[in-house]
C-alpha cells in the first residue's frame, strides 16, 4: 500500500493471475510455503500479501475475498503468529520460522532476563506482566484501562506493544468487538494480544535459543536469498531486522 500524491493505492494481481491468491485457505497455504510474509507491500517487491491479491477486494467486508478480514481469520486459527514483525508493520510467520525469529529477535532472552539485565523498561513490564507463566493463558483486549497499566492508562500502548512484538514476545491471536455490561457487543473489531508461547509453549519456541541469535539472523538472509534471488542485504535489513 502506497501513497500517490496523497491517495492510498493498494497493488495487487488480477483475480485470474496465476499468482492470485484468492481465499484464506490459499493464503494459509502460500505463507506456509515462503515462511513469512508482510502483509502490505515493502521494499522487498513481490514480497507481500497485498501483492498477490486483488487490491479492489481490500475491505470489501466478505471474509470470502477480503485479505483484510482474513489477517483476523489467520490469527484465531492460530496455525501462524500474525502481529507487526516487520519494520513495526504487520505481517505473519509460520510455526517453521518462528524459532528462528524468535532466537534473534530476543537475541536469545525471555523477557523476565531482558528485564533484569535492564534491556526492557518499567513500561514493557507492564504490559508482560499480564503474560507471567501463572497466566500464560490470558489473552489482553485493546482496551482501557490495560490491567496494572496504572493511573496512566494506555498512554503509548501502541509503541510498547510494537516493540514487543517485534521482539515477538506477543502477537496478535484475535479481533473482537468490545462488549458493554449488558453482555452486547458493540463498536469497531479491537486487537487481542497473547504471548506466542500460549499459542506454540514455551520449549518450541524457544527450541532455537541455543544456538547463536546471529547463526538465526544469517539463516534467515540466507533463505531471503535463495527464495527471492534479486534481494539485496539492505532490503532485508529494512524489512526483517
Amino acid at each position: 500500500m502506497g501513497n500517490e500524491a496523497g491517495e492510498w493505492i493498494m497493488y495487487g494481481v488480477d483475480w485470474n493471475d496465476p499468482e492470485c491468491i484468492h481465499t484464506v485457505d490459499e493464503a494459509i497455504e502460500y505463507i506456509n510455503e515462503v515462511g513469512f510474509l508482510p502483509l502490505f507491500k515493502n521494499d522487498i517487491p513481490g514480497f507481500s500479501l497485498e501483492e498477490r491479491t486483488v487490491p479492489e477486494y481490500w475491505w470489501c467486508d466478505d471474509q470470502q475475498k477480503d485479505p483484510w478480514m482474513w489477517r483476523a481469520v489467520i490469527a484465531r486459527r492460530h496455525d501462524i503468529v500474525y502481529g507487526k514483525f516487520f519494520d513495526k508493520k504487520a505481517g505473519f510467520i509460520s510455526k517453521k520460522w518462528l524459532p528462528a525469529f524468535v532466537n534473534y529477535r530476543r537475541d536469545g532472552y525471555d523477557f523476565d532476563a531482558r528485564y533484569e539485565d535492564g534491556k526492557a523498561s518499567n513500561r514493557h513490564k507492564k504490559i508482560m506482566d499480564n503474560f507471567i507463566e501463572e497466566k500464560k493463558d490470558s489473552e489482553i483486549y485493546w482496551t482501557d484501562p490495560l490491567p496494572h497499566s496504572g493511573k496512566d492508562g494506555e498512554k503509548g500502548f501502541d509503541g510498547v506493544i510494537t516493540n514487543l512484538m517485534m521482539q515477538i514476545y506477543l502477537c496478535n491471536c484475535d479481533f473482537k468487538k468490545r462488549v458493554n455490561k449488558k453482555g452486547m457487543e458493540y463498536g469497531w473489531d479491537v486487537a487481542v494480544y497473547s504471548s506466542v508461547e500460549h499459542i506454540y509453549g514455551y520449549d518450541y519456541v524457544t527450541s532455537c535459543y541455543k544456538d547463536d541469535p546471529q547463526d538465526s539472523w544469517k539463516q534467515i538472509v540466507d533463505y531471503m536469498h535463495e527464495i527471492y534471488p534479486v534481494v539485496t542485504d539492505k532490503q532485508i535489513k529494512k524489512v526483517l531486522k
